[in-house]
């Protein structure tokens, strides 16, 4: 059975990439425009070269008005002429400063050699003299505006996303709370009403032992209403030994497998205090024991591997089933993600959520290979006292 992560894991690179696609294609067409006006203004400056030019002919026969204007009507290219030798001549729409004015003309010449092809001026008597310019103004600012388009975008994007993903963990949050509540609230009646069958019961000649086993699944189902009435809420946590948590849950579980699957245990010698909510702790390794069996099909082994660390302790749960993909390694604790094919895949979600929301500590894959097992990792911090 496909998750519906997973469509939503395919969303998200089709949008990403449409996104890149219309990031590229934005980035194109300024350059389009970009080299379209830096080829105009070239021709603007060739055109004030040759104006230039006639300037220094002293043709009568031309329109010195005309061509006047054409000189002047530039107000926006930055221009410097210089002869041959690129002593500079003249210049044309730059902030020159007080002092030094020469050595800054010079420096100004180099710049604009190596941003663009200079200009020669023919002045008809054998020399000549050279035009260089700058990139105008407008220019400049289209150069930097594809990248300030693409950073505004970005962002805005990256504010959605964020926005996005906060609105839908508060609606999981809001799913879970009031699933587990009303689960609890719908246990309460039947269970009260057990609780008095089986009272009942034994007042009639009826084998104990069967009363017995009635009893403690009547227990059973109180556990867990207690579990799913702590969900949503601040169960106060309590120093308890992880050692005797682990045996206590195992205990349970061990005859409600298959006894072809074999628990294997490497716990500390010593007690090592955790503070934390013993029945919901013991809820997150009936999961992963239940999610071991279902990988192994019913046979094969776990071991329960318990270290202490500086500030805290590491549980290493590991089983010989079938294994995880690399890739997906985070997405096996998102809700709704099963292999099963009458799944819900709320049980890693579940052990994920009462481990970091209600005891601080981490979950996750520490390894996994693929017909061999999968090795599931916990950190919980230690009771300082």
């Amino acid at each position: 059975m496909g998750s519906i992560y997973d469509s939503r894991q395919r969303f998200k690179l089709i949008f990403i990439f449409a996104a890149i696609l219309i990031a590229i294609a934005s980035v194109v067409v300024s350059d389009m425009l970009i080299k379209n006006l830096a080829q105009e203004e070239r021709q603007k400056i060739e055109v004030w070269a040759e104006a230039t030019r006639v300037v220094t002919s002293e043709n009568p026969s031309l329109n010195m008005t005309l061509i006047l204007r054409i000189i002047q009507g530039n107000t926006s290219i930055p221009v410097i002429l210089c002869n041959d030798r690129d002593s500079v001549i003249a210049n044309k729409n730059i902030d020159l400063p007080e002092k030094d004015v020469d050595a800054f003309l010079k420096k100004k010449v180099n710049e604009f050699k190596s941003k663009n092809q200079p200009i020669p001026v023919d002045l008809e008597n054998g020399s000549y003299q050279y035009l260089y310019y700058d990139d105008s103004i407008i220019l400049k600012r289209l150069l930097i505006y594809p990248y300030a388009q693409l950073s505004v975008v970005f962002v805005f994007i990256l504010i959605a996303f964020l926005a996005l993903a906060s609105t839908k963990r508060a609606e999981q949050n809001k799913v879970w709370v009031g699933l587990s509540k009303e689960t609890a609230h719908q246990l309460g009646t039947p269970i009260s009403s057990l609780i008095a069958w089986v009272e009942y019961l034994r007042t009639k000649d009826i084998d104990p032992s069967l009363l017995n086993e009635m009893e403690k699944d009547v227990k059973r189902l109180e556990t867990i209403a207690e579990r799913f009435s702590k969900i949503g809420s601040n169960p106060d946590p309590v120093p308890v030994d992880i050692n005797n948590s682990i045996r206590s849950a195992l205990s349970y579980m061990e005859t409600r497998i298959s006894s072809k699957v074999k628990i294997y245990t490497h716990l500390l010698d010593k007690p090592l205090l955790v503070l934390m909510n013993d029945s919901l702790f013991a809820w997150v390794i009936e999961n992963l024991i239940k999610n071991a069996v279902d990988a192994m099909e019913g046979h094969g082994e776990i071991t329960f591997q318990v270290e202490e660390k500086d500030k805290g302790v590491r549980i290493d749960i590991a089983d010989t089933g079938k294994g995880i993909p690399k890739s997906k390694f985070k997405t096996v604790f998102n809700p709704g993600y099963t292999t099963k094919k009458r799944g819900w895949g709320l049980g890693l979600s579940l052990v994920k959520r009462i481990i970091e929301s209600y005891h601080g500590g981490k979950i996750f894959v520490k390894s996994s290979e693929l017909g061999k097992g999968t090795t599931f990792r916990i950190e919980l911090r230690k009771y300082k006292g």
